[in-house]
């Protein structure tokens, strides 16, 4: 999909500077040239008398995982946990083929691109063959990927994942994980390609992604942050109560709290999960200026626990959210529940609000924003959202929407967040062309007939 100059105006959008009316937003080759406000709008401009919005960054997907999603509700024998879901997905990747890859990751960034995120954080696992050998090109499903991107039209951050490990210790890979697993080498060879054929998309970013402190060794870490030293470094950390457990048995410290002695992390690492850090975690983090990487509805889907938002928050801790496993795709359900878990957590209401008389709706956004920004590497110089020099990454939403009748100022994105059944976003721009109509993406039939063909052969496997 190309870019395209134009002239748009909305009744109202949300910029840096708070809540504007008449606001005409003047893109130029996909980026944002002019923003002017309390403007009449003119013959040449694209007018809609909507709530214009700048488009949140999913900071973490595993594309893929979508089309497991409702195959993992039968409860297993023993605890059923994350550890047995794993089981189950590692049982499901050894079935897919690139175009399976394909073809389910297009629908995930379609549903994304609907819900109002407009750039994709694709921690990218799955590299090799099914018998675990690499492709011809070893960027095969990376390539994939990329595809899905452009079909769909998302911003694409690509974060190529080393995975050498099955747990603390150097323990061997299991079969399951063959599919994941390369050496050093192999593994630059794999980052090379990828950013070769994440060439072929206007603003595509690759960082790297150590897998997590389980599935890479001291050595190996250090090694793949330097591959890339200025580009966005995602890694699994403290997710589980179990993995937490293990790394105190190996190192004798928690997972951030090693990461933190060890590991030079800044602003330019995103620590997924961090479900079970502490207070002294909490204060690394946020000193490092890192992001966390909230994935609340597959954390409640996987049982992980409830990160400890509110001390986090309250010492300016940056997040961002993500979908992680797919399993529902919404930006404002993950915004939801992950204030929901912390009313839940601390029996009271409007945890996350900054400060008393603010909107908890407008608290949850304006962090999700800029954290997700910084996480995918969008981070801009000057203010992020819809803003010149940002990118033309811009969502509508349906003030006649039953859930927004009345609604103005931060009570339109409190009720967006906590008070819709059905999705409000009419219209998607993203990198200046419109990707979503009426709530619909453009391509959605096509998208869909694709992966319908896809999950039934693989249901047939």
């Amino acid at each position: 999909m190309t870019s395209r100059d134009a002239r748009l105006w909305f009744e109202v959008a949300l910029l840096p500077s708070g809540w504007a009316r008449s606001v005409r937003v003047r893109v130029r080759d996909g980026w944002i040239a002019e923003v002017e406000h309390d403007v009449t709008a003119s013959d040449d401009d694209e007018r809609h008398h909507a709530i214009a919005l700048p488009g949140l960054a999913n900071v973490h997907s595993h594309g893929f995982q979508r089309a497991m999603a409702g195959l993992t509700g039968q409860r297993g024998p023993e605890n059923d946990n994350f550890w047995t879901w794993r089981e189950v997905m590692y049982h499901f990747v050894g079935r897919l083929g690139p175009d399976d890859v394909q073809a389910i990751s297009a629908l995930a960034f379609v549903e994304m691109l609907e819900s109002g995120f407009t750039r994709v954080g694709e921690f990218h696992y799955v590299h090799h063959a099914v018998d675990g050998r690499p492709y011809d090109d070893v960027g095969e499903l990376a390539a994939q990927v990329v595809a899905a991107a452009e079909q769909t039209g998302i911003g694409l951050t690509l974060l190529p994942v080393f995975y050498a490990h099955a747990s603390f210790g150097e323990l061997p890979p299991s079969p399951g994980q063959r599919r994941f697993v390369c050496g050093l080498d192999d593994f630059e060879r794999l980052l090379d390609a990828a950013e070769q054929h994440a060439r072929r998309l206007p603003d595509a970013v690759v960082g790297v992604a150590p897998h997590s402190l389980r599935a890479v060794n001291p050595r190996e870490l250090a090694a793949v942050a330097a591959l890339r030293p200025h580009a966005p470094l995602h890694i699994h950390a403290a997710e589980q109560v179990r993995e937490v457990e293990d790394c105190v048995a190996w190192s004798g410290q928690r997972p951030v709290a090693w990461l933190l002695d060890h590991a030079d992390v800044d602003a330019r690492w995103c620590l997924v999960h961090a479900t079970h850090i502490d207070d002294a975690e909490i204060r690394g983090i946020v000193d490092r200026g890192a992001v966390v990487g909230l994935c609340p509805v597959t954390e409640s889907d996987l049982g992980d626990g409830i990160f400890p938002a509110l001390p986090y928050t309250a010492r300016g801790g940056r997040f961002g959210i993500g979908t992680d496993s797919n399993v529902m795709i919404d930006a404002a359900v993950e915004l939801r529940t992950l204030e929901y878990g912390q009313r839940l957590l601390h029996r009271s209401r409007n945890v996350l609000a900054s400060r008393t008389g603010a909107s908890t709706g407008r608290t949850l956004f304006d962090a999700a924003l800029a954290g997700g920004a910084q996480a995918v590497g969008r981070r801009a110089s000057g203010p992020t959202g819809i803003s010149p020099g940002e990118p033309a990454d811009v969502f509508t939403l349906d003030p006649t929407h039953v859930g927004l009748i009345g609604r103005s100022g931060d009570a339109i994105l409190d009720s967006w967040i906590f008070g819709t059944r059905s999705s409000p976003v009419d219209r998607v721009w993203r990198h200046g062309h419109c990707v979503v109509r009426r709530g619909r993406h453009v391509a959605r039939d096509a998208v869909e007939s694709r992966f319908k063909v896809a999950v039934q052969r693989l249901a047939s496997n």
